[in-house]
């Protein structure tokens, strides 16, 4: 798994276009302040170790989010950051796990459209902990 993180004074996203089959048809943008963005690939090593792989990925979210005292999340599917790819199946399971398990414990979390190529905007301050790279 890699994520790419962010603190995000703004950020808006809206879809472009549909790049997987089977996915739900999105059509409408959204905005965001103050929040944690999470880019995210899974890899094909990750399957075999999906319950260690979902344990990093929400300690990291909730650290890196808590650095910046916002609860607000957006998940943001992000296949350039690697070239080891998982099955899209694994990795929506994964994630609606993610959102689900941050739910629980007060965070807002929201999630761009996965299986699309969004347009994006975002502006992230000058500090270096405003961007983190993690890879497990």
């Amino acid at each position: 798994m890699k994520l790419l993180m962010f603190y995000a004074r703004e950020f808006w996203f809206s879809p472009y276009e549909k790049v997987l089959e089977g996915v739900d048809d999105a059509r409408k943008g959204q905005g965001f302040e103050d929040a944690a963005v999470i880019f995210y690939q899974g890899e094909s090593q990750d399957q075999e170790n999906r319950s260690g792989v979902l344990k990093k990925f929400l300690k990291n979210v909730k650290w890196f989010a808590r650095k910046f005292g916002t609860e607000k999340v957006v998940l943001h599917s992000f296949n350039h950051l690697s070239s080891s790819k998982a099955e899209p199946l694994f990795v929506q399971a994964l994630v609606g796990e993610v959102e689900e398990r941050l739910k629980n414990v007060g965070f807002s979390v929201a999630k761009t459209p996965y299986g699309y190529l969004n347009e994006w905007k975002i502006h992230v301050p000058g500090q270096s902990l405003a961007r983190v790279f993690k890879e497990f």
